[in-house]
């Protein structure tokens, strides 16, 4: 059974860091873009990273740019997302979600690689909270 397992998630002072994890069962990573989505209630689930199969491109959204690290170690069948300077307004469900690779890197694409469609296999979530 194909299967992504978020897991890292927690609850965080502003300022803190939390580090995501995204484990991949029954499938290895190695063809795939990998990102990272948040959802908020109310609000439609958004990209926030990615990292393309060969892990040489990678992408942020503007509002964590400088603060969170996307990173792969195909030996572990894991993508991970450091998460540095924690705000508030990050508090959300975190998801990852793979994407097998194709013609086109979506993740040089500003709005492909945010849009939910493109993704092929998700997570179940974890929750980060950033709150004093």
């Amino acid at each position: 059974q194909l299967q992504l397992v978020e897991s890292g998630g927690g609850l965080v002072q502003p300022g803190g860091s939390l580090r995501l994890s995204c484990a991949a069962s029954g499938f290895t990573l190695d063809d795939y873009t990998i990102g990272w989505f948040r959802e908020v209630p109310g609000k439609e689930r958004d990209g926030v990273s990615v990292i393309n199969a060969s892990g040489a491109n990678t992408n942020y959204v503007a509002t964590v740019k400088g603060r969170f690290t996307i990173s792969r170690d195909d030996a572990k069948n894991t993508v991970y997302l450091q998460m540095n300077s924690l705000k508030p307004e990050d508090t959300a469900v975190y998801y990852c979600a793979a994407h097998r690779m194709g013609p086109r890197d979506i993740t040089t694409d500003p709005l492909m690689w945010r849009m939910p469609y493109f993704y092929d296999y998700w997570g179940q979530g974890t929750q980060v909270t950033v709150s004093s």
